[in-house]
């Protein structure tokens, strides 16, 4: 949205290279106005470029630059400063052009004219409450929470989609308003199953949080009897249309984000409800389980299987030996259920937190991700070579290949055999760490954390089994699964010493560390293949294009006269939009890294729910914490650099992509008709 802050910043990143390039070119830095000044200029035009800069900044920056007009000795510095001044004339008067002045509340307030009032009360620093709304995603009007008056209007109007105009006036507090968000709260209310103090998202409800603010009491109107509706018919997601309030949340990020369109609006009136076509349960549609619709929904008609009782139970049988992994995205972003800034990373306390929860062991799954670098970067080399199945498609995220099985069939002999790093790990541990501790592989129960609930479904998958009729992994729990479960067993999350993961199958690599977020995969791959093909050793590990939140990324690199090209996907939309451009012949990639999730694992369908509310980039922040943490804590930033990794090769699995990797560490695909 074009707002002043953004004008003003774009304005300055262009023009910061006309004043870079003449402070250390052309000034011969004799008088002070030209070889003072114009750095001066340039200090604010950085702090105005970086997004800190104001309005009156701007004004600051035009009176320089008129002084070092006027004052400079020779006619270099008198011009130096002009394209800047005519840059600041012409910017204020489109600037002029664009914004609308309103008064919200009695207060006057500039906007953009692109803005809706929902837009411009948050410029003022008001708070209009909604419960449908996701911005960029779904703005309907549709539930009706955010009316407000608007002078001249004989209605109310919805906030999240009208426009503002020139000398608009807007009441968001008025006792017309506020009886009617208690109207439609208590209308939604008298349709809604309401055993709030037994519901999976009590005390994180949107609707709850609402009643809340609003005071509700008694329900003035006659309430439905809402008998619970469960379906699961899949490992991963639970649907109970008892807590459906029909905002359409989730059908348009299944449809706008993700490109599937699994469920949807189906009946009319009070009949209307939201679910697969035809009443069909989520286990017979091509639904890829990415969970993406849990984060979107405001209540509990949404959830990921409970999976918390299997734990407790292998935890208390005295046969079984106990063990639990934990993804990279875990830790910057379990620290939100206990109140944690978004993106703090948490390592140590989650692993004394799990560690009194009674695990025998602490592994990190990012050890299983530096195995995957050394058999997919084998695997790549060797496609590279032949020329056979490119461009290779990562297989880490198991939602990303349920939806190549389901919906791009003829691309599925392209993705990588490599297990995920979750089932990588799975193996090593039935296969290797079982009987290297003499325990009986089916003793050995392994629990995952992981940020994504299709990974419930993927430890069921067939050929996961590097020791037959042994599953590599025996139970899946999201981030939230275990915040409840610290939580349900009293433990005092924030006041936990900093613990570290158990050695050998505990120690990572930075490469390892960062498969947590979108980019991630392909920049460790990158590491290990530049050095193996190139035979040479990597001054810069960072490959700093390749990261962002941006949904589809592209780089070129020179691999010994070879140009090879890669892209970084994530959101299914994006990533069959990319297939398409492929299969037509528009695009030619060598390797694609493709994340279900915006953002990669960090924006997992298990991973805390925040409110749409509240304008923070979540996942950027849980990213920005993955890449600090893979410096700050690992003194290796590449995968086939381990010692465990050498040692697990040299000792025990041979070359990559030999006969004990190719039984251990690799799956199979179903290609669907």
């Amino acid at each position: 949205m074009l707002n002043k802050k953004t004008i003003v910043a774009d304005m300055a990143k262009y023009f910061r290279n006309v004043a870079t390039n003449f402070t250390t070119e052309e000034s011969c830095g004799k008088c002070t106005p030209c070889r003072i000044g114009t750095k001066r200029m340039l200090d604010m035009l950085k702090e105005i470029s970086d997004g800190s800069g104001t309005f009156e900044n701007l004004n600051a920056l035009e009176e320089l630059a008129t002084y070092i007009t006027e004052n400079s000795l020779c006619g270099i510095g008198k011009t130096a400063p002009n394209l800047i001044r005519t840059a600041i004339s012409n910017f204020k008067s489109k600037y002029a052009h664009n914004i609308v002045k309103i008064k919200i509340n009695g207060v006057e307030i500039e906007c953009p004219t692109n803005s809706t009032i929902l837009d411009a009360a948050k410029i003022a620093g008001i708070n209009i409450p909604t419960l449908c709304y996701l911005k960029e995603t779904n703005e309907i009007g549709a539930c009706s929470i955010c009316v407000v008056e608007v002078k001249g209007s004989k209605d109310l109007v919805t906030a999240c989609i009208t426009p503002v105009s020139d000398g608009m006036e807007i009441a968001t507090n008025s006792q017309k308003t506020r009886e009617s968000r208690k109207t439609t709260l208590a209308l939604i209310l008298s349709n809604h199953r309401k055993d709030c103090l037994n519901c999976v998202r009590n005390l994180s409800c949107e609707l709850q949080n609402l009643s809340s603010d609003f005071t509700m009491g008694d329900i003035p109107f006659v309430e439905d009897n809402q008998e619970a509706q469960i379906e699961c018919s899949t490992l991963s997601i639970v649907r109970d249309n008892s807590k459906c309030v029909v905002c359409r949340r989730c059908t348009a990020v299944c449809s706008k984000t993700q490109g599937l369109s699994v469920i949807g609006a189906t009946g009319r009136g009070i009949e209307t409800t939201i679910g697969p076509p035809c009443g069909k349960p989520l286990g017979e549609v091509s639904c890829t389980l990415c969970g993406q619709c849990i984060i979107a929904c405001p209540t509990a008609a949404l959830a990921e299987v409970d999976d918390t009782a299997k734990v407790y139970k292998a935890l208390s049988d005295e046969t079984k030996h106990v063990v639990v992994i934990t993804a990279p995205a875990i830790r910057v972003a379990l620290g939100e259920c206990f109140n944690f800034p978004i993106g703090t990373n948490v390592e140590g306390k989650m692993i004394a937190a799990l560690r009194k929860l009674g695990f025998k062991k602490v592994f990190d799954v990012p050890v299983g991700a530096d195995v995957t670098i050394m058999e997919e970067s084998a695997e790549f080399i060797r496609r590279l070579q032949t020329g056979e199945n490119l461009p290779i498609l990562t297989s880490c995220c198991s939602s990303w290949v349920n939806y190549c099985e389901e919906y791009y069939p003829e691309f599925v002999p392209n993705l990588s055999s490599c297990k995920s790093p979750q089932m990588m790990l799975g193996a090593l541990l039935k296969a290797y760490y079982a009987n290297k501790m003499g325990i009986e592989p089916k003793n050995l129960y392994v629990v995952s954390v992981m940020p994504c609930v299709a990974k419930k479904d993927e430890i069921r998958r067939g050929h996961n089994q590097a020791v037959p009729g042994v599953h590599d992994i025996d139970v899946v729990i999201t981030t939230r699964e275990l915040a409840n479960m610290i939580k349900e067993s009293g433990i005092m999350f924030r006041e936990l010493p900093d613990d570290k993961f158990d050695p050998a199958l505990g120690i990572s690599t930075g490469a390892g560390y960062i498969f947590g977020t979108s980019g991630g995969v392909m920049e460790a791959a990158l590491r290990t293949v530049v050095e193996k093909v190139t035979d040479t050793v990597l001054d810069k590990v960072d490959f700093t294009e390749l990261r962002g939140m941006q949904g589809v990324k592209e780089a070129e690199y020179d691999l010994n006269g070879k140009n090879v090209k890669v892209a970084v996907v994530s959101g299914l939309k994006n990533a069959g939009m990319l297939l398409a451009r492929i299969k037509s012949g528009e695009a030619k990639y060598d390797m694609i890294e493709v994340m279900a999730s915006p953002g990669g694992c960090i924006g997992g369908g298990g991973q805390p729910i925040h409110s749409s509310l509240n304008g923070i980039d979540v996942n950027k922040l849980r990213s920005l914490a993955l890449y600090k943490g893979a410096d700050d804590a690992r003194p290796l930033y590449k995968s086939h650099e381990s010692p465990i990794v050498q040692e697990l090769y040299r000792d025990i699995i041979g070359e990559p992509g030999g006969e004990i990797a190719h039984k251990w560490l690799h799956t199979k695909y179903n290609i669907k008709p």
